[in-house]
C-alpha cells in the first residue's frame, strides 16, 4: 500500500468512524445564536452597557430584488436587514442581533411556548448580585430565582428576566456544579469550564 492510498484509507476512516458516531464531520460547537430586534440601536446599547457584552462589526444593509432572501433565508422575497451586529458575552458563544424590514413580519414576541420561541441564557458567578445589579438597572424579572434541588440539575439556580422589548433572557449559576456530573465523565459545557 503506497502513503498516498494509507492517507485516503485513513481519511475515509476517520469520516466513516464521525458519522457512524451520529456526528457532524468537524463540528467543534457554537458559533453564535441569531435573534430580530426591533431597534439594533437599543439591542446593542442594552447587551453591551447593562449586560456588559463587547459589540463587534456591523453588516448591512441587505436586500435584493429577486427571491434570494427568501431562497437563503427563508423569508418574504421583499424583507430587508437594514443592519445586523454581532456582540461577543464573555466566554460563552456570540450573538447576532438582526433588525429586519418585511411585509409579512409578525412583531408580537413569541413566548416560550410558541414554535420557534427561545431565550439566552447567562451563566453568572453570583446570583444575587447579578440581580442586585440588573434590578438597579430597572431590569424586569419574571418571579424569584429558582433553586433546583433534586434530579440531574440539583444545584443550579436560574432566573428569567426580559429585554426592554420583551425578549426572553435567563441569568443561570452553578457554583458546585450540578447533579448530574457524578453519574457522566463529560460535561456539558460551560462558560465555567469551557474546555471539559
Amino acid at each position: 500500500m503506497t502513503t498516498k492510498s494509507l492517507v485516503a484509507a485513513l481519511g475515509f476512516l476517520l469520516l466513516f468512524t464521525t458519522a457512524a458516531a451520529g456526528g457532524m464531520p468537524g463540528l467543534r460547537g457554537g458559533d453564535h445564536f441569531a435573534a430580530t430586534v426591533p431597534d439594533l440601536d437599543e439591542a446593542v446599547k442594552f447587551f453591551v452597557e447593562v449586560i456588559g457584552c463587547e459589540a463587534f462589526f456591523k453588516m448591512g444593509p441587505f436586500k435584493a430584488d429577486d427571491d434570494w432572501m427568501a431562497v437563503h433565508l427563508g423569508v418574504n422575497a421583499r424583507a430587508e436587514i437594514p443592519q445586523m451586529r454581532l456582540v461577543r458575552c464573555g466566554h460563552g458563544t456570540n450573538l447576532e442581533l438582526i433588525q429586519y424590514k418585511a411585509p409579512d413580519q409578525d412583531q408580537r414576541m413569541p413566548k416560550n411556548s410558541d414554535l420557534g420561541g427561545y431565550h439566552f441564557a447567562f451563566y453568572v458567578d453570583d446570583m444575587d448580585k447579578a440581580v442586585t445589579y440588573l434590578k438597579g438597572r430597572g431590569v424586569k424579572f419574571l418571579g424569584q430565582p429558582t433553586a433546583n434541588t433534586t434530579g440531574p440539575s440539583a444545584g443550579l439556580t436560574w432566573v428569567y428576566f426580559l429585554a426592554p422589548w420583551g425578549m426572553n433572557l435567563e441569568l443561570v449559576s452553578a457554583p458546585q456544579g450540578m447533579a448530574y456530573e457524578k453519574d457522566y465523565n463529560t460535561r456539558l459545557w460551560s462558560t465555567k469550564n469551557p474546555g471539559k
